[in-house]
């Protein structure tokens, strides 16, 4: 599976062409926007990471030209350009993901294998729900029942690895890997603890609870009947 990269930092682009090259991928690389155009329009690619700011062509022309051309391949746009605005205009012009620099390899590589898995047929959809849990990818905004969860930045990350993945149980070297970019150390109770605190601001004083353990294998989002 073939992958294009689109970033003009050299030190970048190469960090993340190893990186999902050791992850499986094949990866093209290309510094200008010129050349990452027509990479993008001439190759058999099943994902585009685009940079915004880049010589010849912004990512913006990229995509738009993409899409003009009729070409469904997922876009995922991995910029410093952290503005709302911003992250609306990509997927306005038909982005599929926008992850602002600097990231955790991990996250990428979560969102690259969530994009592929759904194939280059639909657009993601900036908010993942579950029962009355909203998560605004966005706006990077969480609600239980119409109130707002107010999340650090790890909380967001594990409550959005959960509800991509809900009704799955992952184990904690799984959550560690996603969301701490680590391996998981046995010794270290940070994963439970972070579970417990989740558990506190997105379950606490609502009858349904959605956050479950699954003794000795991991944690589960997920509605349950009573």
């Amino acid at each position: 599976m073939k992958l294009l990269i689109v970033e003009d930092q050299v030190k970048t682009g190469q960090y993340l062409q190893q990186g999902l090259t050791e992850a499986g991928f094949a990866c093209e690389l290309s510094a200008d926007g010129e050349t990452g155009l027509h990479l993008a329009l001439t190759g058999d690619h099943a994902l585009l990471i685009l940079d915004v700011m880049l010589p010849g062509r912004s990512g913006w022309e990229i995509l738009q030209a993409v899409r003009q051309a009729g070409l469904a391949t997922p876009v995922l746009f991995l910029t410093a350009r952290d503005a709302v605005e911003d992250r609306v205009h990509g997927l306005e012009l038909g982005a599929d993901d926008y992850l602002v620099k600097p990231f955790a390899f991990s996250e990428l590589l979560a969102r690259v294998r969530s994009l592929l898995r759904r194939g280059a047929a639909g657009v993601q959809d900036t908010t993942l729900a579950l029962a009355d849990l909203r998560l605004d990818l966005i706006r990077r905004r969480a609600e239980r029942a119409g109130q707002r969860v107010d999340l650090t930045a790890k909380e967001f990350a594990l409550l959005e690895l959960l509800l991509r993945r809900q009704g799955e149980v992952l184990p904690k070297s799984l959550i560690a890997s996603q969301v701490w970019d680590m391996n998981f150390d046995s010794d270290t109770n940070v994963i439970e603890v972070a579970i417990r605190r989740l558990r506190l601001k997105i379950d606490d004083g609502h009858a349904s609870k959605l956050i479950h353990t699954v003794r000795g294998m991991g944690y589960v989002l997920e509605e349950r009947q009573d």
